[in-house]
């Protein structure tokens, strides 16, 4: 069975105006939930949650039961439209262990934001045989923006990086990171970046948008709000009705992210026996 976890946020709180709002979340999220139909997923099986719905705690219990609720052959997907942000990971002995990578929700300024530890605690539930895909839209660091010509049918009257700034002190442990000696006690290292999820014994393939120093793009495509890499990536998808191998899906966006001007490079992790087999299979 094929089941999904679809979410997009354009609207952070408080609802309304205000907040660091974006503009093309849920036409993504829209984009993606038809694609993955197109390539075989039930409507009824794609759970949609949106705005103000898509709060840490909703996020993290409809993640859970797709997870849990998966048996051998199923194939999964939880996709995300939003903000990125990056954290100090501190550990039980408070000493800063590194830099979690974190998707915002819609209420992460009350509620916080949901750690790739968070993350790392669900998927360590995912059972053998059971295929997912965890796709990302979204900043997890960069400085900046540049602005580039992105070609005839995009304009750049509106243009905005998926990033929050860290808090304070997570800018300050990110700024002397790399002169920070853990401590004589600590049996972990200090790391600069740090994947959403461990490649090394991966259980699933992670698309993201950018990598861990760039920043996600979103902008006017053919008059419509729309996140660079999944405008691309359903693109594809649909193209091919969802028969691609991965490694062709991955070289495919990259390709179409150049062509048209983005300074973001996409960037795939899983197993490399995954890399040679179909998506979604």
């Amino acid at each position: 069975m094929k089941k999904a976890l679809v979410v997009g946020i354009n609207d952070y709180a408080p609802i309304g105006s205000g907040g660091p709002d974006l503009n093309g979340c849920i036409n993504d999220a829209r984009d993606m939930a038809n694609t993955l139909v197109i390539c075989g997923f039930d409507p009824a099986k794609i759970k949609i949650l949106t705005n103000q719905n898509a709060t840490r705690v909703n996020i993290l219990t409809y993640l859970k039961s797709l997870v849990n609720s998966s048996v051998k052959g199923d194939s999964l997907v939880f996709y995300y439209s939003g903000h990125g942000t990056r954290v100090a990971n501190i550990g039980t002995d408070l000493e800063i262990d590194g830099l979690d990578e974190a998707i915002c929700p819609h209420d992460y300024a009350s509620a916080g934001v949901i750690r790739d530890d968070d993350f790392k605690a669900v998927l360590r539930q995912l059972k053998a045989g059971v295929n997912l895909e965890v796709i990302f839209d979204c900043c997890h660091s960069g400085t900046g923006t540049r602005k580039m010509d992105l070609g005839l049918d995009l304009e750049l009257s509106y243009e905005a990086p998926r990033f929050i700034p860290p808090m304070l002190e997570d800018e300050f442990y990110m700024t002397y990171a790399s002169e920070m000696q853990t401590s004589k006690n600590s049996k972990k290292a200090m790391t600069m970046t740090k994947a959403l999820v461990p490649v090394a014994g991966m259980n699933h393939t992670l698309w993201a948008a950018c990598k861990d120093n760039q920043v996600s793009m979103e902008g006017n495509i053919s008059g419509q709000i729309r996140g660079y890499f999944t405008y691309h990536f359903c693109k594809i998808l649909r193209a091919t009705n969802g028969n691609i191998v991965r490694k062709t899906l991955d070289k495919q966006t990259a390709m179409a992210l150049t062509a048209m001007g983005a300074a973001q490079i996409n960037q795939t992790e899983s197993i490399t026996t995954e890399f040679s087999q179909k998506i979604f299979s």
